[in-house]
């Protein structure tokens, strides 16, 4: 208790505010992380509704002049994610430039089929990271102060589509190449307006695809700058699949009411998806020719390099079936025909 000097004019109540004092942290292994400060009272997110809907950072006291600020959700089903704080720090730790920390020099000269295939797979990859950076920057003020990891995690996820749109865009130039033609793009995800249904469609199936598609850039790259791009990019969209994951799971668990809508977005996405098949479902046709282009080393070898594609779009399929039974979400029934065909005996 502080006893303030009885001085005209002068308030100092905040002096013993009604917040918890007293708690100290100590930095951990990997530094002075949010693990280490959400003790006590401000760390408890053991409550299904915001406590205040003021801007108010989570612990502290509200001003009672304060407005309300009128933000889109108020329960914790609507955002929440158990993996968001580890994810943040994850993200924090592993940042990486694309300007230092690819060795842009390893590019040489290639021939002009692999020059233009690349260069077309990077063009439809810019394209896509602008849109995937764009929707889940549409939330960000639309979280709660009580749920700010979820916020927080969020920014990062911006900052990592900003870096892979900007290390897609320097390979297309890099070595002579340029742009390609564009596929109409996946805008109608900009018509998302509600943080599970961006969650299911955007984390859940369409960065899934992406990052098989991540993975076998990184397997029929030309040189180590490429393979190191697709590496690092992979990393980073593992984080958003993560945090897709758990949000999908938590509202699937503690708000089963709302499969049927859940369902219902993931519909719709895969009928975009089968109608796109022959792209390697991509919004554009001439993506998959460039990867069959590339995964076979030439023009001359496509039709082997289309087993390859193959293989990953298979393999795609599976991997989103996994998350599916991760979340508690059975589509064994509901999954579009076209895209349930490429499961097999997996399905």
């Amino acid at each position: 208790m502080v006893t303030a000097p009885d001085i005209p004019g002068l308030n100092l109540d905040w002096l013993n505010v009604d917040t918890e004092q007293g708690m100290t942290a100590e930095p951990g292994r990997s530094g002075m992380t949010l693990q280490q400060i959400n003790q006590s009272m401000y760390g408890a997110d053991d409550f299904d509704e915001v406590r205040n809907r003021v801007m108010v950072p989570r612990g502290s006291a509200p001003d009672p002049r304060s407005a309300i600020h009128a933000r889109q959700y108020h329960y914790k089903g609507d955002v929440w994610s158990e993996s968001a704080m580890l994810l943040y720090e994850e993200a924090q730790q592993r940042q990486w430039a694309s300007a230092e920390d690819i060795p842009w020099h390893e590019v040489k000269e290639l021939p002009d089929d692999l020059e233009m295939a690349m260069c077309t797979l990077c063009t439809f990859l810019t394209q896509v990271e602008f849109i995937a950076g764009d929707i889940p920057g549409r939330f960000l003020e639309q979280v709660p102060a009580d749920f700010f990891e979820a916020q927080l995690f969020l920014g990062t996820q911006v900052m990592d589509e900003a870096r892979h749109q900007d290390v897609f865009r320097k390979r297309i130039f890099v070595n002579g190449g340029g742009m390609s033609e564009a596929g109409f793009g996946a805008v109608a995800l900009l018509a998302i307006d509600d943080f599970t249904e961006m969650t299911a469609v955007l984390h859940l199936f369409a960065e899934g695809l992406v990052q098989s598609l991540f993975r076998m850039g990184e397997l029929i790259s030309q040189n180590d700058a490429e393979k190191r791009m697709f590496r690092l990019s992979a990393q980073d969209e593992s984080r958003h699949l993560a945090f897709g994951v758990t949000h999908v799971k938590y509202v699937v668990e503690n708000e089963p009411w709302r499969k049927e809508e859940l369902h219902a977005h993931l519909d719709l996405q895969e009928r975009v998806a089968a109608q796109s098949q022959q792209a390697s479902l991509t919004t554009n046709p001439l993506t998959g020719e460039a990867l069959a282009i590339l995964a076979g080393g030439g023009i001359e070898h496509m039709d082997e390099g289309y087993k390859m594609v193959m293989q990953m779009r298979r393999k795609q399929m599976v991997e989103y079936s996994h998350r599916l039974k991760v979340v508690g979400l059975d589509r064994s029934e509901r999954m579009a025909p076209e895209l349930r065909e490429l499961l097999g005996d997996v399905a």
